[in-house]
């Protein structure tokens, strides 16, 4: 008698669901949440404002609109020197996430 194996699955990844409890806490809390992307060719930010590969957002309320926190991407519209862009970072290219104001 063949006995049924144990699902192969992992479940979907954590990392979506730790960058939005991360950036909730900050908001909570009266801070300004940054992350840090490592830019590739997947990435949409402002290429001017990449330096080795990386770029620091601020992706508070009031830095952005827009905004969404999902499972592949992180969405939002904000200005660059007065100028409306559109970004688009693949959540796996997001290297971390941070209270500006005290770096936790």
């Amino acid at each position: 008698m063949n006995m049924p194996s144990a699902p192969d699955n992992q479940g979907s990844s954590t990392r979506p669901y730790l960058l939005r409890a991360l950036h909730e806490w900050c908001t909570d809390n009266g801070f300004t949440p940054y992350i840090a992307v490592y830019v590739d060719s997947s990435v949409q930010v402002p290429m001017e404002y990449v330096k080795n590969n990386e770029i620091v957002l601020n992706v508070g309320f009031e830095a952005t609109s827009s905004l969404k926190l999902g499972n592949e991407f992180i969405e939002f519209k904000a200005r660059f020197a007065g100028s409306a862009r559109e970004i688009m970072v693949p959540v796996s290219r997001v290297i971390a996430i941070y209270a500006r104001e005290n770096g936790q």
